[in-house]
């Protein structure tokens, strides 16, 4: 045998070895997709260590956390990459039945969680040291929607630790002088922390690691009493009455298998219990992941190549000569014909200078809109009857239509809602449905009638409406988010700029369409140009003008309720909370809910374009 032959024997070994030892390639391993950062960057570190070192067939399949948990125990998927250890009833039992097991230790030291301020704060005001503290520098942290008390930022609606941080608020008094906001999603909750330290405001916030801002920010936890387990154990639960009050556990995190995975896959339950990372090597491989726009992968294989010293010692010999061969040749884009570029940088930079240098004047804008338009209305919305409420809609229904039965209906609608107890959110949405509506109304029509006056405007603002409609409405959360914080505002001016193009189109519309022989009558009687569209062009437009506050207002529907995952409070809230907690039956409360406020409001909205025949 010649030295080539033995050569590539020795490679077809090493090649196969780890195939047949490991994994069977025809049965794929599912993975769960998580959708936080960190989860993310885990899960794609072990995809590539199962692909490319062990020869396995992967698949990741996206679901909330409690949806994916209930699929490992069930082994519709194999592996979920972090699991907060401890934090979740489901997988707990699941554990406790024999369907699943909790392998290894990911984060060296565990993740640490707690109250924090930024560094500058500490600096600032250096008595400033545990929670007890805090009554004394309460006017450090306004709430904008009540200036008279402080804010502090839970943690996103669903989580667990939504719950403890509750029950810490009020276990310590605090509840008396805090406000606790919940800020709806995780990125919103970071988005609000990057804004007040990029203007160096004061802000109090429950936060955790492993994060990128961790590493990007410096934050100073907020001490509490030593750590007790039992007290700990009381703080879990929403309903207990128990006052003690506990420091945060350090959890640890794993990776959770199914039972069938851990027995059929011996050498990979293995590799899965070597993998561990340093806080501060996660944290910072998070932060450049989310800086550089990169996904999960291509931060994971940049890992990889960048720190073979870490993963040699998790995989075996087989596995790490395959490994490296993959990460040296392999996984690099083909750019082709296409030029490398993107405007995402740009406009991050824009907007985190915008931030910096006028924060202060959006902020003012922000207070004043709070001040003179949402807080007033949804306080008197709140203060009326509901009994009045229900006569006042009732009556609106009836004008609409004059039909009796839709009015009854319209206001059982209502009371239907107020018997699944959301008429508190019911009344927060819809007073920022009638902001929203009011705003957009105001804007809409003039800038629709200055279109339809002026061909060249209407060819110029047409693709630029035609944007503000195809725009995903997530996207408008974004820059808002970070100029105006979250809560109410910011869901009022994307709510806005995602629901005015439809009024401002068939406004100019409607206009353009009147019949070019009355406005020639108007005119030859002598008619000004404010008494032609007064009198003439607007009345004959009518019918498409409540076409246009027809969509808007089921527009601004549909993006109130996304605003809830900036904090805006309503309807929306409970709908993301079922969905974080895969808790079926608010959901279905909640998403009922808002079916009939949308039907209501679509009825009257098309009632009134109608108008009533004599």
């Amino acid at each position: 045998m010649t030295r080539l032959q033995r050569w590539l024997v020795v490679c077809l070994l090493l090649v196969c070895a780890p195939f047949a030892a490991a994994c069977v390639p025809e049965r794929p391993i599912k993975l769960g997709a998580l959708d936080w950062e960190s989860g993310q960057f885990t899960t794609a570190v072990l995809q590539t260590l199962l692909q490319q070192g062990y020869g396995c067939t992967v698949e990741t399949v996206p679901g909330t956390t409690t949806a994916l948990e209930t699929a490992l125990a069930q082994d519709d998927i194999q592996i979920i990459a972090e699991q907060w250890v401890g934090r979740s009833p489901v997988m707990q039992k699941a554990i406790d039945e024999g369907r699943a097991a909790v392998i290894g230790d990911t984060l060296q030291g565990g993740a640490q969680q707690g109250w924090y301020v930024p560094d500058y704060v500490k600096k600032a005001h250096p008595d400033l040291r545990d929670v007890s503290d805090l009554v004394r520098f309460k006017d450090l942290f306004p709430d904008p929607e009540q200036p008279q008390k402080a804010r502090f930022l839970n943690c996103p609606s669903g989580w667990t630790c939504e719950t403890f941080n509750t029950r810490l608020l009020a276990n310590t008094g605090l509840d008396a002088v805090f406000n606790n906001v919940h800020p709806g999603t995780g990125a919103a909750l970071d988005a609000e922390i990057s804004s007040a330290y990029e203007q160096q405001k004061p802000i109090l916030f429950y936060y955790w690691q492993p994060t990128g801002l961790m590493a990007k920010y410096r934050f100073e936890p907020v001490a509490f009493p030593p750590y007790h387990d039992g007290c700990w154990q009381t703080l879990l639960q929403a309903d207990s009455r128990n006052n003690c009050v506990s420091g945060f556990p350090v959890s640890k995190l794993a990776m959770s298998v199914s039972a069938p995975f851990q027995t059929a896959y011996p050498e990979l339950v293995q590799l899965i219990g070597n993998i561990q990372f340093a806080p501060d090597m996660l944290n910072r491989a998070i932060l450049e992941m989310t800086e550089n726009q990169r996904s999960g992968a291509a931060q994971a294989r940049l890992f990889l190549q960048q720190h073979p010293e870490v993963w040699r010692q998790w995989v075996s010999a087989e596995a790490a000569e395959r490994l490296n061969a993959a990460l040296e040749t392999g996984g690099r884009a083909e750019a082709g014909i296409f030029a490398s570029w993107s405007v995402a940088e740009g406009l991050n930079r824009s907007l985190s200078n915008t931030v910096q240098q006028h924060g202060a004047q959006f902020r003012h804008v922000s207070q004043i809109t709070l001040d003179s338009l949402l807080l007033p209305l949804e306080r008197a919305l709140q203060r009326l009857p509901a009994w009045l409420v229900l006569l006042l809609v009732g009556g609106i229904g009836w004008h609409a239509t004059r039909k009796l039965w839709f009015a009854a209906l319209c206001a059982f609608g209502f009371y239907a809602i107020g018997s699944l107890g959301l008429w508190a959110a019911l009344m927060q949405t819809l007073a920022l449905l009638l902001a929203s509506a009011l705003f957009i109304i105001i804007i809409g029509i003039p800038a629709g009638i200055v279109m339809a006056r002026s061909p060249r405007l209407h060819k110029l603002f047409s693709p630029v409406l035609d944007v503000m409609q195809t725009m995903p409405s997530f996207v408008y959360l974004i820059p808002v988010l970070m100029l105006f914080g979250i809560g109410k505002v910011p869901a009022l001016f994307a709510t806005v700029v995602y629901a005015i193009a439809p009024l401002i189109r068939l406004t100019a519309l409607g206009i353009r369409q009147v019949n070019p022989q009355m406005i020639e009558a108007a005119e030859s009687f002598g008619s000004t140009r404010r008494q032609l569209l007064l009198w003439v062009l607007l009345p004959q437009a009518k019918p498409s003008i409540m076409a246009g506050i027809n969509q808007a207002v089921m527009m601004s529907l549909g993006m109130v309720v996304l605003a809830s995952m900036i904090g805006a409070r309503g309807l929306g809230e409970y709908v993301l909370q079922a969905v974080q907690t895969l808790n079926i039956g608010q959901g279905v409360e909640a998403g009922a809910a808002i079916v009939i406020l949308a039907i209501i409001s679509d009825r009257i909205t098309q009632a009134y374009g109608r108008g009533r025949k004599k």
